[in-house]
């Protein structure tokens, strides 16, 4: 009986574990069917969230182009020797990994003969921040570099060639405040995306490169790379291709551009060439300059500091930035100002000896000998400033201030560039809170020659003459092309003997006036001198101006330039309008002028 009992207690004990065994695969069966049939899809979801990476990549950055299709700003590869962290990985800690590269950015350093960029904490940060990335150990390095360690290839693991593009500008320091430089930054997030990690994208700063960022920049795409459980990479996929950007075709001519720089060259000053039928910039430059392949793919230290510390400022665009008074240039508004009041007629007589006298103030006329007695359109010519004085008196401020108001002066142009700047048109108002002094006669006689508070651009004197050439039209000045007529600021609707009058008195400053230099063999030109002067540290500086549109009948081209601390417009300045206009109408300058185009002496330049 004990021999039976024994025997069946043992075999209930198996058949026990065998149901608890087979309950277990039952049990076992049902979990794997869930997790793999079931549930597969919501687990593979969470394997690829946790596991797969997101990548930004930005697009082609579109090129911009001058208006003969000449290429002013492209993108060109640019060769950066890069780490795959992956492939250079060690077992155990962090640090294991990040001294390993370290150590092999000194070793390739010695090998390429760079000196290091990057520094180990950055080399520990990518690798706790980036690491399925490439770590770009030396950007934009030359062709020999690359063929250095092409040599050396098989002794450098995880070191390869990665290739980006970089901004080129073929002209070097042509149109360089025009075009802008770029910089890199992180690219706009794409719309519903989580990115995990992305490519800098080249981003405008200045210029053109920042007025159209958005156009020029596309579409970035994507890419997917997956990572191990620590996170380093192991297989990429290409997602949505990048978009390229779209290209800039612009207003300026090259050729032109070029010219007005030339002409500008040595100096301080700006320049502005538009055509007055349409609003179109044709040319716009600042003097000094500055090489825009310097800030590829960032300024270097040396360079930034260089450019910063220079007292000629050659980063400040004067063309739209620089406020300067505009001197004798403003005196065609005067006159209109005159005109349109009935303060003046064209043959009405007035008498200049020299000095114009008002109270206890002086103003002196460039003329020390005076002009005797002139004529509105003669005053024009000469540059009376005895005359303007008495006009501006007789007018009173809000006439004038109407009429410059009216041709764009003391606003923004509203030019398709960065940081414009308004000048100033003063009112009574200002001076009371900005000088604490009421509006008296003298500064409205001081404004009527261009002096004093009035402040204006190179760009606002270019479209005030234009206003003058095509006799009625302000344009809203534009550097994109495009279809059809410009963009009308305003209609001036001046009676035609005043805008003949003053179009006249300006023809003959640039044939017998203080213009004359501006002169052009086969093309009658019209134009107007000024200077204004300044006080620097106790010394009496002038800034120098002549404005001017050709031909005379039927202008195409109207043009304004300032140059810093010079003689006097008509000797200063015109012979570089002189050499702009030989560019712009294919003329050859005459070799030997008369002595009617020689330059008066120096004791008595004025405007």
């Amino acid at each position: 009986m004990v021999y039976r009992g024994q025997k069946l207690t043992s075999s209930w004990r198996i058949a026990l574990l065998a149901l608890l065994f087979a309950g277990c695969m039952v049990y076992l069966a049902m979990s794997l069917h869930r997790v793999q049939v079931v549930n597969s899809a919501d687990l593979t979801r969470d394997q690829v969230r946790q596991s797969v990476r997101r990548v930004q990549v930005p697009g082609a950055r579109g090129r911009i182009f001058d208006r003969n299709g000449i290429c002013l700003a492209d993108n060109r590869p640019s060769y950066c020797i890069a780490y795959y962290v992956e492939e250079l990985r060690k077992r155990g800690k962090w640090q294991r990994t990040v001294d390993a590269v370290d150590a092999d950015i000194d070793r390739l350093s010695k090998v390429i003969g760079l000196p290091r960029e990057i520094s180990k904490k950055r080399v520990a940060l990518h690798v706790r921040t980036s690491l399925p990335m490439p770590l770009l150990a030396w950007r934009d390095v030359s062709e020999e570099v690359v063929a250095r360690w092409a040599e050396e290839v098989g002794s450098f693991p995880g070191v390869d060639i990665y290739v980006q593009p970089e901004r080129y500008y073929p002209y070097k320091t042509t149109a360089a405040h025009l075009l802008g430089y770029v910089g890199r930054d992180r690219p706009k997030p794409l719309p519903g995306q989580r990115i995990h990690f992305y490519l800098p994208e080249m981003i405008g700063k200045s210029g053109l490169e920042f007025e159209y960022n958005e156009m020029l920049t596309g579409v970035s795409g994507g890419r997917l790379i997956r990572v191990d459980a620590r996170g380093y990479k192991n297989a990429v996929w290409e997602g949505t291709p990048a978009v390229e950007g779209d290209d800039l075709h612009l207003t300026l001519d090259i050729k032109l551009q070029l010219a007005l720089e030339k002409a500008l060259d040595g100096k301080k000053g700006a320049g502005v060439v538009v055509d007055p039928r349409n609003g179109e910039i044709l040319a716009l430059a600042s003097a000094p300059n500055f090489d825009l392949n310097d800030f590829v793919p960032a300024p270097s230290h040396v360079t930034w500091n260089k450019l910063n510390a220079d007292k000629a400022l050659p980063l400040y665009n004067r063309a739209i930035q620089g406020c300067y008074a505009p001197g004798s240039t403003f005196k065609p508004v005067t006159a209109i100002a005159a005109l349109t009041t009935g303060k003046i007629t064209p043959d009405e007589v007035l008498h200049c000896d020299g000095v114009f006298k008002l109270g206890t103030m002086r103003l002196r006329c460039w003329n020390t000998y005076g002009h005797g007695d002139i004529v509105l359109q003669k005053a024009i010519e000469q540059s009376c400033n005895a005359f303007f004085c008495e006009l501006g008196h007789r007018v009173g401020y809000e006439a004038l201030r109407v009429v410059a108001a009216d041709v764009g002066l003391g606003v923004k142009t509203g030019i398709d560039l960065p940081f414009e700047s308004s000048g100033l048109l003063p009112t009574d108002e200002w001076k009371r809170k900005h000088m604490r002094e009421p509006w008296r006669v003298g500064d409205t006689c001081q404004i009527a020659i261009g002096q004093s508070m009035l402040l204006t651009t190179p760009l606002q004197m270019a479209m005030l003459v234009s206003v003058l050439a095509n006799k009625n039209s302000l344009y809203r000045p534009h550097m994109i092309a495009r279809d059809g007529p410009g963009e009308i600021v305003r209609e001036m609707n001046w009676p035609a003997p005043v805008i003949d009058l003053v179009r006249n008195g300006m023809h003959d400053v640039a044939t017998k006036g203080t213009g004359r230099r501006v002169q052009i063999h086969g093309t009658e030109i019209a134009a107007k001198t000024g200077s204004a002067e300044y006080d620097s540290g106790g010394k009496r500086k002038k800034n120098t101006w002549v404005t001017a549109f050709a031909p005379f009948e039927k202008p195409t081209v109207a043009m304004a330039i300032l140059v810093e601390d010079g003689l006097s417009g008509g000797y200063t300045v015109a012979p570089l309008i002189h050499d702009v206009m030989v560019e712009f109408f294919g003329e050859t300058p005459v070799e030997e002028m008369d002595d009617s185009l020689n330059p008066p002496a120096v004791e008595d330049i004025s405007d």
